[in-house]
């Protein structure tokens, strides 16, 4: 397993490297497949500034506000639709 890394600019700016793919966004939550498990990264007016999955790197600007790990990856759990349907009923 390589490590991956997060650096995070005065909440307005993450790069993470190790990134397989990216799930879905919007501009309140992205989430993103990492080579070992998922992440969900969640704020206000996040973009993707730059995605590169030969070198495993994503940029997301906005207002970063929290970041929390999964255990498996995303895509596994169930379609997209199906967290977003789920998360806007709460």
């Amino acid at each position: 397993m390589e490590n991956h890394y997060i650096t995070i600019e005065n909440r307005e700016k993450l790069t993470l490297t190790q990134v397989a793919d990216v799930d879905a966004f919007d501009e309140e939550t992205l989430w993103a497949n990492l080579k070992e498990g998922g992440i969900e990264i969640t704020g206000e007016r996040l973009n993707i500034e730059k995605l590169d999955l030969q070198e495993g790197m994503l940029v997301v600007t906005g207002q970063i506000g929290a970041i929390a790990y999964t255990d498996k990856k995303l895509s596994d759990k169930g379609t997209f639709l199906k967290k977003l349907t789920a998360r806007k009923g709460k």
